[in-house]
């Protein structure tokens, strides 16, 4: 009994040292590197890095304005384009697209020169805008009129509108003909087919609501979905089964996946950035919260640096409420819109 008492102790000692001595991954040491100072007027929405040209094309109400990442030094702008969200770009084309919601238009630009070429017009609205290189088309999704456009990415021709049955918000590609598109006021996914031009599922994201920003690992087939219920839904591209949801910040509008760190993140407008480790295709978790600033709620990923660029500005008090805007934005402090550099 002695003996067998013995080694049951050992067993246990082994064992718990074995779990003491288990090592937690490292934080990936996210932080802020550096602030840009751009200045200008108007608000943001969504940024687009071209990491070959070291270029950033930042969304600014009327115009998109262009950068060097390097230095923050301007490079140039697009004008004309009311109500900018987005910025498309075509590689083996030259030519890049906004999104313009006031207008219903795409500005098809010479990505060279940033001169327009033409406008293209499109749904109702038209907010994210996204290139896929199996169709080698431009999809406006369009918030007005519940659909998305498909533009010839060479010649800005229009190839045909599909409805999606609710008000859409991000999407991504995988590079094989399907395109992926967050569903904000139903709160689900839909599947694209950019050949054929139809929806070919839909999938619910509970327990995840009004999914913002989307993200994909191509390899492990996985999507990365901000919801503003304040979670990260981890969905399978292959049968839009949930795999699992995560934590993330209040405000979300963006996420983004690097394929060599196995990370994923959340960019939201409380002030963080959520970063969420893949062990495995069906193993996640929050490596860490970076502090970011009120407002940062879009980003960029720059794959090659492994850096994320972050818009954001300083805000005054919001006007008083008026019977058409219950709860008014607050306003924006003139001169103070930055580019924020976050990296390891």
């Amino acid at each position: 009994m002695r003996l067998r008492g013995l080694c049951a102790a050992v067993a246990v000692l082994v064992l718990l040292g074995g779990v003491a001595g288990a090592e937690t991954p490292a934080a990936p040491g996210y932080h802020l590197l550096k602030k840009l100072p751009i200045g200008g007027e108007g608000g943001w929405d969504y940024l687009t890095l071209d990491a070959a040209a070291h270029r950033l094309y930042l969304s600014r109400s009327t115009h998109v304005l262009v950068i060097d990442t390097r230095s923050g030094a301007p490079v140039g702008e697009i004008a004309d384009t009311p109500g900018v969200h987005g910025v498309a770009l075509a590689p083996g084309t030259e030519m890049g697209y906004t999104s313009n919601g006031r207008a219903g238009t795409a500005t098809m630009f010479d990505v060279r020169t940033l001169k327009a070429m033409m406008q293209v017009t499109v749904g109702k609205g038209p907010d994210a805008i996204v290139y896929d290189p199996a169709s080698k088309r431009v999809f406006t999704f369009n918030g007005g009129s519940h659909d998305t456009t498909a533009i010839d990415a060479a010649t800005g021709k229009v190839a045909g509108t599909v409805p999606l049955g609710g008000r859409p918000e991000f999407a991504a590609a995988d590079g094989r003909g399907h395109i992926y598109v967050a569903i904000e006021n139903t709160s689900e996914v839909v599947d694209l087919d950019s050949h054929k031009l139809a929806v070919l599922a839909r999938w619910p994201l509970a327990p995840g609501e009004e999914p913002t920003g989307v993200a994909i690992d191509t390899a492990h087939r996985r999507l990365f979905i901000g919801c503003h219920n304040k979670l990260m839904v981890v969905m399978n591209a292959d049968t839009g089964r949930v795999v699992t949801t995560l934590p993330i910040g209040a405000g979300v509008d963006a996420t983004a996946f690097d394929p060599a760190t196995g990370l994923a993140f959340a960019s939201c407008g409380d002030g963080t950035l959520t970063v969420v480790r893949e062990t495995s295709p069906d193993a996640f978790s929050v490596a860490e919260t970076v502090a970011t600033q009120r407002g940062a709620r879009t980003m960029a990923l720059d794959p090659a640096t492994h850096t994320v660029f972050l818009a954001a500005a300083e805000f005054g008090p919001p006007p008083s409420p008026t019977p058409g805007r219950p709860h008014p934005w607050p306003s924006i402090v003139p001169g103070s819109f930055v580019v924020l550099v976050v990296g390891r």
